[in-house]
Parts: structure tokens; sequence; C-alpha cells
């Protein structure tokens, strides 16, 4: 079983950032891709970002290249997503997302979900 915790959400206004963190425990990761979705109200739940665990090749949605970086740290179980440059839609809430169940990161069969940060950006 995987636990996740992410931190960082809060408001901002657009043009700002902010910093998301996913607390990960409960297994070894590193063969784990882990990774973070959205959900806008009234939206569907979408892809953002993932990384892989042990070699570090990363993902993004067309939306957020450039202005989103997905990182980890080893030492901490912890994965990290800065967003830059945002934009009032980027307003969701963000999901930590662990193990991809068929390894196809950009449908949302993940194995493992934390349980939200919201984001706002205010225009």
């Amino acid at each position: 079983q995987v636990h996740l915790v992410e931190s960082g959400g809060g408001l901002v206004q657009a043009g700002g950032s902010l910093r998301l963190s996913c607390a990960a425990s409960g297994r070894s990761f590193s063969t784990v891709v882990m990774g973070w979705f959205r959900q806008a109200p009234g939206k569907e739940r979408e892809f953002v970002s993932g990384i892989s665990w042990g070699n570090g090749n990363t993902y993004y949605a067309d939306s957020v290249k450039g202005r989103f970086t997905i990182s980890r740290d080893n030492a901490k179980n912890t994965v990290y997503l800065q967003m830059n440059s945002l934009k009032p839609e980027d307003t969701a809430v963000y999901y930590c997302v662990a193990s991809p169940r068929y390894g196809n990161v950009y449908t949302n069969e993940w194995n493992y979900w934390g349980q939200g940060t919201q984001v706002t950006v205010s225009s």
C-alpha cells in the first residue's frame, strides 16, 4: 500500500508561482512512476505531469510544458511540481498519483491517489 500526502496549494495571482509537494510512504519507490493530475470544477480529471522514479524521465501535458517542472527527492520520497507563470485556467484540485495501472502515464488509471490540494489562480 502507498500513502500520498500533498501540500503547497493555495491562492496566487496570475503570473505567480507555487510549488506542490507530494510525500510518499509505504513501499520502495525505485521503480515507481509518480505524477500529478488536476480537476477543475465541471471538468474531467486531466494529466499534468509524471516522473519515472528510477531514471528520472519526465512527462508533461502540452498545456503546462515550459511552465511546470516536476522533480523528485529520492532521500525524502517526495515529488515536487514547480508551477510558474500560472494562469486562471490552472485553477483546479491537484492530485498526486503513483504507479500507473497499465504503464500509461497519460490516462487516469493509477493505483494510488492523494487527497488533493486546491490551487486557485486569480486574474
